[in-house]
């Protein structure tokens, strides 16, 4: 079967959408980690205290660029079920990102855009379980 060839629901066509922007955010920010360590740093609410621990954040992006390629290609694959738990489960990342932004004193808006992101992996579980139901 040719996943190509079957037309998306609108809600795969939603859910499509938000992995999709979540994948290219986080490109991005695996990319940016690299190419400035020390202001993606500054971004994520985690200031660096020495230019010297750049590789800690360099490290964090390769992990992210993974994670980019991955969901990438479960969205190329259409594999719903795996996107389904996969949002559920990256919830962690925001929830250890924020606790540690709110531990390092960073702005509270940095905290805000970790809890938004919770919400937003929490919305895409449940957009692709009402997909899996329906299409079971």
């Amino acid at each position: 079967m040719d996943i190509m060839k079957n037309k998306m629901t609108k809600l795969e066509k939603i859910g499509f959408v938000l992995v999709s922007l979540i994948v290219l955010l986080q490109g991005f920010y695996g990319t940016f980690s690299f190419i400035d360590p020390t202001g993606f740093s500054t971004i994520r609410g985690t200031e660096l205290f020495s230019d010297m621990d750049a590789d800690w954040v360099k490290i964090y992006g390769s992990r992210t660029l993974f994670i980019t390629l991955i969901f990438s290609y479960l969205l190329y694959t259409r594999n719903h079920l795996v996107l389904m738990w996969g949002a559920l489960f990256a919830v962690v990342m925001p929830i250890t990102d924020g606790l540690l932004a709110f531990e390092a004193q960073a702005p509270f808006k940095v905290v805000v855009k970790h809890i938004a992101t919770i919400v937003y992996l929490l919305i895409i579980f449940l957009i692709f379980k009402k997909v899996i139901t329906q299409k079971a």
